[in-house]
């Protein structure tokens, strides 16, 4: 028998929220780039995260 369990969510905010062996992982939110989320099995094993910057006479990144 499962035991039910809740958690509550902040709905004002930009995130994603990943559930993993009764456990709530807040993914945040950032200026800019892109999340892949990696399954294996049908769960999560991780979150790639990279950053683009964009090019705007900068010398250097």
């Amino acid at each position: 028998m499962a035991v039910e369990m809740k958690a509550e969510i902040n709905l004002n905010e930009n995130a994603v929220y990943v559930v993993k062996g009764c456990q709530l992982t807040k993914v945040i939110a950032k200026d800019h780039g892109q999340d892949i989320i990696i399954w294996k099995n049908g769960q999560v094993l991780d979150v790639d995260r990279s950053q683009r910057i964009r090019i705007e006479g900068q010398e250097f990144i």
